[in-house]
């Protein structure tokens, strides 16, 4: 029982190789690819999920915001969990249960047990997405700490390039179930990798051992669990998300709605009330605004509306242009293409002369003017001039976000205590999924307000159009960053 609950050690010639710090990076880069696998595989396979249960949009969309709502909720606490037990183990964890709850998603016979087998696929999530960037950031020297968040960032985008694809040709020839069972061959590898290349983070056994893995991480995070803040956070998600999906399409009785918007307003009071008066806050909101991460986190969460509203909206076009899951998937592909290239090569070609403040503008305001653009031509999927301009825009909308998330990214984690790095960690990446969670619901409600108003050709223009807004507020959040680390 004492073994599960230890970190397994690397190898000595792993450890003592000088190549240890970038084979841990590239073996968190399995977390990043699969988590982003996962999700765009699956904005693919909504269509088909709609004719297999015989259902809506509003229905099938909760097979994403289950999982990023549970996921939201146990982010933070998760990554402050990780910083006092270990964040190799964690990681190990999670993907033994991502792996397992993978496979039992692809077994699920109704929609409701698909629902609820994600949010357990969640809590895998949760364990890997809490500490990739810790484990990046303590890998790593400060020095190439950019270099090394951009490749995780391109293994992201890989995982969302190959996931419309993947998904499209999956779909089309096994059908919506392979999408989650191809999540096990790489867990397993991964898990293996993980064991091997990974350092650990948390002292050694009783025999006074002394490891260059665990230099400087002694430091325990808090050990309070702010479990009121946990509550009030996924209260004040879940309702929020409950109303929006109502107004998407759900047919529930106006005083439903009404109510879920009551209760997602009071929980967000309550929880901004509670964790300025705790002595352990889930998030200190507080320190972060003072810090500047407040704005950085802001600006996470725009970006990542940004990335995901497309992976939703482009199959729905092109399923309403007569077009099949393949097809949306080769179009979607530029948009991740774009995002993973940029990512990886931007702090060689750009050095250091180009601070984070300095990318997160230029990177969010590319990101935000091809949304714009992109709002005009993504109604008419079905001629071909169109397409080729939606893939340009498309790459180009994918290359402003590579260009911003990794500067996003160190900025955060450079204002906020290194003994708290997977806490850290965890809120960048909560951030991400409320964003992400955003994305699917703002997509879902342009195209319903669009069919309610007797519109439905201009949903897709008007759901572009929000996701252009999201972008201008993250180029706002860059332009406001504190421009400190370069």
């Amino acid at each position: 029982m004492v073994m599960l609950l230890r970190e397994p050690a690397r190898p000595a010639f792993v450890r003592e190789h000088r190549l240890a710090p970038w084979l841990a990076v590239g073996t968190v880069c399995f977390g990043a690819f699969m988590g982003q696998l996962d999700a765009s595989i699956v904005t693919v396979a909504f269509p088909s999920l709609q004719r297999q249960f015989g259902t809506h949009l509003a229905a099938v969309q909760w097979v994403s915001l289950a999982y990023l709502l549970a996921l939201m909720a146990l982010l933070v606490p998760v990554g402050r969990w990780s910083d006092r037990a270990g964040r190799k183990l964690f990681y190990l964890y999670g993907f033994i249960v991502f792996t397992g709850a993978s496979a039992a998603c692809g077994l699920a016979p109704t929609l409701g047990t698909l629902i609820a087998l994600r949010v357990v696929q969640a809590g895998g999530a949760a364990m890997l997405q809490a500490n990739s960037v810790a484990l990046v950031v303590t890998s790593v020297p400060a020095t190439r700490r950019r270099a090394a968040l951009g490749i995780q960032a391109a293994a992201q985008a890989v995982g969302l390039a190959s996931g419309p694809v993947t998904g499209g040709l999956l779909v089309a020839s096994a059908g919506w179930r392979s999408v989650f069972f191809l999540n096990v061959p790489v867990g397993v590898i991964a898990i293996a990798a993980g064991v091997c290349l990974l350092p650990r983070t948390r002292g050694l056994a009783r025999s006074g051992a002394t490891d260059a893995d665990v230099a400087g991480l002694r430091q325990p995070g808090r050990q309070q669990t702010d479990l009121a803040g946990m509550a009030l956070l996924a209260a004040a998600s879940t309702a929020g998300m409950l109303a929006v999906s109502a107004l998407s399409g759900l047919r529930w009785p106006i005083w439903v709605v009404a109510g879920c918007a009551l209760v997602a307003a009071t929980a967000t009071a309550a929880l901004w009330r509670h964790e300025h008066r705790t002595a352990a806050p889930l998030l200190d909101f507080p320190a972060l605004l003072a810090s500047g991460a407040g704005r950085a986190l802001g600006g996470a969460l725009c970006s990542y509306l940004v990335l995901f509203g497309p992976l939703v909206l482009i199959p729905q076009a092109v399923t309403a242009a007569g077009g099949s899951a393949l097809r949306a998937g080769l179009l979607l592909t530029a948009l991740p293409a774009g995002f993973g290239l940029t990512a990886a090569i931007a702090d060689r070609v750009l050095g250091p002369r180009w601070t984070n403040r300095v990318r997160c503008l230029a990177g969010a305001t590319l990101a935000a003017g091809s949304a714009a653009i992109l709002a005009a031509f993504v109604r008419h999927l079905a001629g071909p001039g169109s397409e080729a301009a939606c893939v340009v825009l498309l790459g180009l909308l994918g290359a402003g976000l590579g260009l911003y998330t990794p500067a996003n990214n160190a900025e955060i984690m450079a204002v906020l205590p290194a003994r708290d790095a997977a806490t850290a960690g965890g809120m960048v990446n909560m951030t991400r999924g409320i964003g992400t969670a955003l994305g699917v619901a703002a997509v879902t409600l342009g195209l319903n307000v669009a069919r309610l108003t007797g519109h439905s050709g201009a949903g897709p223009a008007l759901s572009m159009g929000l996701l252009a807004v999201a972008g201008a507020l993250a180029a706002m959040s860059g332009a406001g960053a504190t421009g400190a680390t370069r």
